[in-house]
């Protein structure tokens, strides 16, 4: 299993549940990475106002000196990068399943000047989360929800924590909005039906999950019971107006793309037909042409400190 940041990223849109990354616990080696990491780091880098807020949210959290990071689930390295700059003293380790995207984080890292601060740990979570090095900071990106026993995979993370040192889960929040409710093509409301097809195929993913677990998922309360305190959530918010830029537009196009791909067995034909017209690139109504398209979402970071 490997755990990404970004799509789950989008999971709605940057910031919900995505299943095409939601494949932690089972076989990853059959997708392929050279189509997925590009769009999954193409989605993080359109999320860097989320991210930055986080980091600077997290940073105040953690108070005192910082010496070692870990982005679990880290995907192509787009946080892992940014914590390193953010936290300029720190080690920052990314631990991903996909060697694919680990190589994708050092030639990042090279690129950015932050290769000697940057390691990466190729693990298999939940199995591989007690080998983890201990840290004073513990990032992990719509990872957890990706295991069957979500209760233990925040205890097994928050027993790597150094004292004084803070677990933040990226998890939750609003999905993607990207269209007016009447966008001119079909029946409004495309984008809430693809809502809820996407919140049934999430359920599904969780039910089939090795050792799932029902769980409420009250992530304040996951983290007080893994024995951490002062948990706290805070939300960050999304928005690109529109006119989008090109490579927003292109982002967007791809996101629905996966997201038609996903929902074709049920979605109604209206819907495809809609789905269809704004995948063309050449028709006036397509993401890459219409004026009105946007960007419009939110994550939640849910965080907690070790105190003893």
């Amino acid at each position: 299993m490997t755990g990404h940041q970004g799509a789950d990223a989008h999971p709605q849109g940057p910031h919900g549940h995505d299943e095409r990354h939601g494949h932690h616990g089972h076989d990853h080696t059959d997708l392929d990475w050279n189509v997925l990491g590009p769009l999954l780091e193409q989605g993080a880098e359109l999320s860097a106002p989320v991210h930055h807020g986080a980091a600077r949210w997290l940073a105040e959290r953690t108070g005192g000196e910082v010496r070692r990071i870990l982005d679990v689930g880290s995907g192509p390295g787009v946080v892992t990068c940014l914590l390193a700059q953010v936290f300029p003293q720190a080690e920052v380790v990314a631990v991903d399943g996909a060697e694919e995207l680990l190589e994708r984080t050092r030639d990042r890292a090279a690129r950015l000047g932050l290769a000697g601060r940057i390691r990466t740990r190729r693990a298999e979570l939940p199995g591989d989360l007690g080998a983890l090095d201990e840290a004073d900071l513990i990032w992990s990106s719509k990872t957890v929800h990706h295991l069957g026993d979500q209760r233990a995979a925040v205890r097994a993370l928050a027993a790597r924590l150094r004292p004084g040192g803070v677990l933040a889960l990226a998890e939750g929040g609003l999905p993607l909005r990207c269209l007016p409710r009447d966008a001119g093509l079909g029946r409004p409301g495309l984008m809430s039906r693809l809502e809820v097809v996407n919140t049934e195929t999430f359920a599904e993913m969780r039910a089939a999950l090795p050792d799932t677990v029902e769980t409420v998922e009250d992530w304040s309360a996951m983290l007080a019971g893994a024995g951490l305190d002062g948990a706290a959530s805070r939300t960050f918010l999304l928005d690109l107006p529109a006119p989008l830029d090109t490579p927003a537009r292109q982002w967007l196009r791809a996101e629905l793309g996966h997201r038609r791909e996903a929902a074709a067995d049920r979605l109604a034909d209206g819907d495809l037909l809609a789905l269809d017209r704004l995948l063309d690139p050449d028709d006036p109504a397509g993401i890459m042409r219409r004026p009105d398209a946007f960007v419009l979402s939110a994550q939640t970071v849910h965080s907690a400190l070790r105190t003893g």
